[in-house]
């Protein structure tokens, strides 16, 4: 996967010139081997040319950094620091930042070998605000070089998601289908995040698909197919056709990213695609996503801008469902009561027609949509994936923009459960703590649409800190809350 960036984080160790400088190169040289001990040692640079103490330090080491070729910065205070020259730092640096500080080390050197950096974060925090600068603190930002690695850590996958944005352009096909306002959000908070967007008319993806008939690269597109479906390849007549598409929306992002490194795709898929194009789209898009581009459905660009950041997040395939069915009463009794920890409330179904890679299914089968075809010609619906979604862990998530141009989000983090779905599509029966109540008082409250992006996996940590990074109010964060935490909007007496 290889439509994300790769971060370089530049640790730079700031010193207040009436400390100590021995303590601040000290710990910086702990934390950099403390964090090649635990990590890869490619993730940083420590930067060596000097300690800030001054604003003439502060531009030696961005021009070192930027030499090095850092795309992310982590601050460090070894003892009280500069709170001007450590704050400009982070103003001048473009890219994702982060502050942390040093721990005392020992009871038997507090005179000379303590650094009060615990006091200094507190100056840094302030004059991040005063200068309206954007940074990321960690939850307890004061720690050893050991502890202090591990916050680098947990910076890396909130810092690829930043960059990546900044970075990207969302390639759109279409408008919403009639009747599928939900999906519909205003633009501009795209532009305020950084990303580009492309839209384009179905006539011009209909037009470049046409021309890549006979594409002499058809022919491997099918034997990588047919190798990947194995005995699920239900429909192997309208592969060439797939193939054929798949070929022509890789060559759109290559020949329409401009200078914007990393693409993601919303796409169109009905009513008008199955009867022009002769198929359904829903086997190609989740091999894009697969290969790390994400492609939504019906031209939801929120929910594809979603899957970006969690695939960014992850480092892993992300998929795009429906928050679609409950689970049936009978079902709940049978297969989850008394085995799983969750009132029947706490589970509903995860479906679309076919757009989850195969490596987030427990089995495959491409064959034709059923949903379409109830009102059109099978064979013009074929080309769905359809499967169980595997088991595991996994974060149900959205960043959106509200019709009054607004971001909000929402993550709820839970598991698919190892029960069989007896549906059809790319589907799965999922549990999320107090979903029943996270349902009526954010989603339904909040005006969420249906579409939620899955990450596969917990990652509810790193992706509330990607939408407060970029500007989503705390308050318009939503999450599962825990039973007896009442929502503002729930009624107290129910």
């Amino acid at each position: 996967m290889n439509n994300m960036p790769k971060v370089k984080l530049g640790i730079v160790a700031v010193s207040r010139d009436c400390f100590p400088e021995s303590l601040s190169v000290n710990r910086r040289k702990a934390l950099a081997e403390a964090y090649a001990k635990k990590y890869d040692a490619e993730d940083i640079y420590e930067c060596p040319i000097c300690i800030v103490e001054s604003e003439i330090h502060m531009v030696q080491a961005l021009e070192d950094i930027k030499k090095a070729g850092c795309n992310a910065l982590a601050v460090y205070l070894g003892n009280f620091g500069p709170e001007i020259a450590e704050t400009l730092l982070a103003k001048h640096f473009d890219g994702p930042k982060m502050f942390i500080a040093a721990a005392e080390e020992s009871g038997d050197n507090l005179i000379q070998g303590r650094g009060d950096a615990y006091c200094g974060m507190l100056n840094a925090s302030y004059n991040l605000k005063l200068r309206n600068i954007r940074a990321y603190i960690p939850e307890y930002p004061v720690g050893t070089a050991e502890e202090c690695a591990d916050m680098i850590h947990e910076f890396l996958p909130i810092a690829r998601a930043i960059i990546g944005l900044s970075e990207l352009k969302i390639i759109s096909f279409g408008p919403r289908p009639l009747n599928f306002l939900a999906c519909n959000a205003p633009i501009k908070q795209l532009y305020n995040l950084g990303v580009e967007i492309e839209e384009n008319s179905e006539l011009d993806l209909f037009e470049a698909f046409n021309k890549h008939a006979g594409d002499p690269r058809i022919e491997d597109v099918v034997k990588d197919m047919e190798a990947e479906l194995g005995e699920g390849n239900m429909k192997p007549e309208i592969l060439p056709k797939l193939a054929q598409y798949e070929l022509t929306l890789l060559d759109w992002v290559e020949e329409h990213r401009g200078y914007r490194k990393y693409v993601a795709i919303a796409g169109k898929c009905w009513p008008a695609f199955q009867t022009q194009f002769g198929f359904v789209p829903c086997y190609v898009n989740s091999r894009l996503t697969g290969m790390g581009i994400p492609v939504s459905c019906e031209v939801d660009i929120y929910g594809a801008l979603s899957e970006f950041i969690g695939t960014c997040v992850s480092e892993d395939a992300v998929t795009l469902l429906d928050i679609n069915n409950t689970v049936p009463a009978d079902m709940y009794e049978a297969d989850i009561k008394g085995k799983f920890d969750y009132t029947h409330k706490d589970t509903f179904m995860g479906f679309h027609c076919g757009n989850t890679t195969t490596k987030k299914l427990s089995f495959c089968a491409m064959k034709y949509q059923m949903i379409m075809a109830r009102s059109l010609p099978e064979e013009v619906t074929q080309g769905t994936l359809e499967g169980d979604i595997v088991p595991g862990s996994i974060t149900f998530y959205r960043l959106q923009s509200t019709a009054d141009n607004k971001l909000r989000a929402y993550i709820a983090q839970g598991e698919v459960l190892p029960v069989a779905t007896r549906s059809f599509g790319s589907i799965g029966v999922f549990a999320i703590p107090e979903m029943g109540r996270f349902y009526r008082h954010v989603l339904i409250e909040g005006n969420y649409p249906h579409h939620g992006a899955v990450a596969f996996g917990s990652y509810g940590k790193a992706l509330f800190e990607v939408f407060k990074y970029i500007g989503v109010d705390v308050d318009e964060i939503g999450y599962n809350q825990p039973k007896g935490v009442r929502y503002p909007t729930e009624n107290p007496f129910a």
